[in-house]
């Protein structure tokens, strides 16, 4: 095809491309429409993100591709797959159920013209006036639900908090919710994850990339087209993410712009999220179910690679239950849909789902097992006399273990650890490992949503982040404030909470747990690789050397306990349900 694509019925659905919508500024955005050719009004299922809408999944993601329609082959079945783009509903699995599929290019991405600065309040304002712009079009029935994965699920907690006044429902699909906390800076460590995802999947599909980026095999036009710009004029069109992230070491108001406001969060939603989503995904998820004001919310959490769900025939029947019921008005069953649906996770990737009613669950038995320097061991008992034990600031630490479990224990909730420490210089990160070994003490590892060897749980935190917010810590759940920076005198002890995020393990007998503390990001030894690609952290590493140089990070830190100084990790324990 040459020239602008042409709108028209195409595969049983009429789709418009490109339409243009303006934003207060004067911005042009564009978006695809996708709606049943019958006249008629129809929700809208939209999503506003920066992967460019024109860009098929197979072509920018091939390998993830691959993988999910060879191992669930309902993923591709029963679509002609044309419409397939990165993290958002295929068209042709939807318009025919009566839905109209809007799919938006984000500032400055893909066909949308603008200034690109991912997550921004201004964005956060785009898509609440794109959802405005969508309710008034006359095949729109006014009911907008937004629905997506990942970058399409996070900017979903930030519009609701704009509370658009035509937005009825939203299905946030494994979306991180607090950007420093959840991925630039764990426990206030800084992440590499921002900068290779900026540079890898971004930047490449910037608007007035033209002919320098990929041709659309949907409709045969440039993707980030149709202006082929100099490079020096691309870099001035987009902020300087990787480096903003880096600059903005606390969580100041660069952060605090891109975080919802949970009280003003009152849209019916459904949050899905991933036990295995290690630095990204499954934080947000749980923390908008337990804080967003919105009356009707429901949770699930499931496991596997965290965009294969969302495209089975199963999770799709299960978006459209939740849509069908407050964007249709259907009686679809919703009504009797549990808050609380867990898939409970097994050794072997096996899981056994099971509803509940609230999130931690009511019945969970919050367990404290000690460390016990002495033998490295973890238990119930607490240290009877004072121990210690030590390891390089940037090294691989020690691993407390306890004794094989004598009968199946299940694990499932948010989980913290206590620990005193001291370091040889003026600060020190930890990473923590919450770990499963067999009765071999081979480690058991699981499938997570970026990488396929992740521990049963992590945590991080900087010493000199170890400052709280008394308002919003919990238990099981410390809330570090990041507002300043607290440095450790060399040879002090100080006592540190250390978030470790929610998790689900059944333990079978014989089998023990093991909590690392580590001086660097847990990689998964059977891989005989030091660190990387499906090492246990996926893309979320923490190796910047200007994040952590040696000198302040590298001395020797040492873990103290005792009856003064009961270092221990909280764990919760799941007894069976009565009945």
């Amino acid at each position: 095809m040459s020239g602008y694509p042409r709108n028209g019925v195409r595969d049983g659905m009429r789709v418009d491309w490109d339409v243009p919508i303006e934003m207060d500024d004067g911005v042009v955005l564009r978006a695809d429409v996708f709606r049943p050719v019958q006249g008629g009004t129809y929700p809208p299922i939209l999503s506003y993100g920066p992967y460019a809408k024109w860009l098929h999944t197979e072509d920018g993601y091939p390998q993830q591709w691959k993988t999910m329609v060879e191992r669930f082959p309902d993923t591709a079945a029963g679509s002609t797959n044309k419409y397939q783009t990165w993290e958002v509903v295929d068209p042709e699995k939807w318009v025919p159920d009566g839905y109209a599929v809007v799919r938006v290019d984000a500032r400055g991405v893909g066909r949308s013209e603008g200034f690109l600065d991912p997550w921004s309040a201004r964005e956060a304002r785009d898509l609440h006036d794109c959802i405005e712009w969508a309710a008034r079009q006359p095949w729109s029935n006014g009911r907008v639900g937004l629905n997506g994965i990942s970058y399409f699920a996070m900017n979903q907690w930030q519009a609701a908090s704009l509370q658009p006044p035509h937005l009825a429902a939203m299905c946030a699909w494994e979306g991180a919710a607090d950007f420093y906390r959840d991925m630039g800076h764990h426990g206030g460590i800084h992440c590499r994850f921002p900068e290779l995802w900026y540079v890898r999947r971004v930047v490449p599909r910037q608007h007035g990339k033209g002919e320098r980026g990929y041709r659309s095999r949907m409709n045969g036009e440039w993707v980030s087209g149709p202006e082929t710009l100099p490079e020096e004029a691309l870099a001035a069109r987009r902020a300087d993410f990787a480096g903003d992230v880096l600059k903005h070491d606390l969580d100041d108001d660069y952060w605090k712009s891109r975080m919802p406001d949970w009280s003003k969060v009152k849209v019916p939603f459904l949050s899905p999220a991933n036990w295995g989503g290690v630095g990204l995904h499954p934080r947000g998820n749980f923390e908008a179910f337990t804080q967003a004001a919105s009356k009707e919310k429901w949770l699930e959490v499931h496991g596997f690679e965290h965009w294969t769900g969302f495209f089975t025939d199963a999770g799709v029947a299960y978006q459209k239950k939740f849509f069908g019921h407050f964007l249709k008005g259907e009686d679809t069953g919703w009504k009797k849909e549990p808050p609380v649906r867990l898939l409970v996770r097994h050794p072997g990737d096996v899981f056994v789902e099971r509803a509940e009613r609230e999130w931690p669950l009511a019945r969970t038995k919050w367990t404290k097992l000690y460390l016990h320097p002495a033998d490295q061991a973890l238990s119930a008992g607490k240290p009877a006399r004072a121990g210690k034990a030590s390891y390089p600031g940037l090294g691989e630490g020690l691993t407390f273990l306890t004794a094989p479990f004598k009968t199946e224990t299940e694990i499932t909730g948010p989980a913290a650890a206590k620990l005193f420490i001291s370091s040889e210089t003026g600060d020190a990160d930890l990473f923590l490992a919450l770990r499963l070994f067999d009765p071999a003490m081979k480690e058991v590892v699981f499938e997570g949503a970026m990488d396929h060897h992740t521990p049963v749980a992590l945590g991080w935190l900087r010493a000199s982040h170890r400052k709280l917010d008394k308002k919003l810590s919990l238990p099981w759940r410390p809330y570090h404030a990041h507002d300043e920076k607290q440095p450790l005198a060399p040879g002090r002890v100080y006592e540190l909470d250390v978030e470790i995020w929610p998790t689900s393990v059944v333990v079978p007998p014989g089998h023990r747990l093991g909590l690392s503390v580590r001086g660097r990001d847990y990689v998964w030894q059977g891989s005989g690789k030091p660190q990387g690609e499906n090492t246990g952290c996926g893309p979320f590493i923490h190796d910047h050397p200007r994040a952590r140089p040696a000198d302040i990070f590298g001395g020797r830190v040492t873990i103290h306990a005792g009856p003064d100084r009961p270092s221990h990790v909280l764990l919760p324990v799941i007894p069976a349900k009565k009945g």
